[in-house]
């Protein structure tokens, strides 16, 4: 099985990375092209996979080609890609926006799968969500799972308004926890807290969180009544985020990248 990754941007290159240890490719089988002279020349450091600047020399011979660039550059890579592909090629995009129909539209292919990944992947504790169109079989959705779960791990949805939805949550969350532990770090600063200490004390206090959250069948609730005392210091921070509506600015925020997504695919 031949993968090639069309773009080497901060998604193209974590998944090329996360791949080029899957038992399922041997050497020389991971293939990554982009046009960035800079990046080619460090990409070519890497020995996990080799690397091109040329689409005619590695599209045609891809058996699941991922693409991972940025969704304004999609109309014009298609048109460059259309005349080198086959219709047995399984096409993974890792673009936000630009649905099944447009790729098969634009792409003149059957075979493709949308993802919505997130930045956790760097670290391999990305999710993506995933959803195929019907041309692709279930071997062969099972190929690109065990691809996409050497970041991290994977959902299936049924549709693609479940990608749209999963953007809101999984691919714009991290943004959401990074604004949280910002606000945080801000109010330990202006308690006297050194930039060092304050960046213990909340990146310790999220991940220890998480953990207890992972290690249980409790509910966030359960955990914010066990750590909440009636009349205590949590219960005061809690009941200031009540009075200020903050679970429901932040629904809000996550419904206002859900509308984005849509949006995005219906300028397509």
């Amino acid at each position: 099985m031949k993968v090639l990754v069309i773009g080497a941007g901060n998604m193209g290159l974590t998944y090329s990375e996360g791949m080029s240890q899957s038992p399922l490719l041997g050497k020389h089988n991971l293939k990554i092209y982009d046009t960035d002279p800079k990046k080619i020349s460090t990409l070519r450091e890497n020995p996990n996979f080799d690397v091109y600047e040329s689409l005619e020399d590695c599209l045609p011979k891809a058996d699941i080609v991922f693409i991972a660039v940025k969704p304004y550059h999609s109309e014009s890579l298609f048109e460059d890609m259309k005349p080198m592909i086959n219709q047995q090629q399984i096409f993974v995009s890792l673009m936000a926006g630009v649905t099944i129909d447009t790729i098969q539209e634009q792409l003149g292919a059957k075979k493709v799968i949308r993802t919505m990944p997130n930045l956790p992947a760097k670290v391999g504790k990305g999710v993506t969500s995933y959803t195929e169109s019907k041309a692709v079989s279930r071997v062969e959705l099972l190929m690109v799972r065990n691809l996409l779960d050497t970041t991290g791990t994977s959902i299936h949805v049924d549709t693609e308004k479940y990608i749209d939805a999963s953007t809101g949550i999984s691919g714009s969350g991290p943004a959401y926890v990074f604004y949280f532990m910002q606000s945080m770090l801000e109010a330990a600063q202006k308690m006297g807290f050194s930039d060092y200490d304050s960046k213990v004390l909340v990146s310790n206090t999220f991940e220890g969180a998480i953990e207890l959250f992972n290690q249980s069948n409790i509910s966030p609730e359960t955990w914010i009544d066990r750590v909440a005392s009636k009349g205590g210091t949590t219960q005061a921070a809690i009941d200031s985020m009540e009075d200020n509506n903050v679970k429901q600015r932040i629904q809000e925020a996550a419904y206002a990248a859900f509308d984005r997504a849509v949006e995005l695919g219906n300028d397509k």
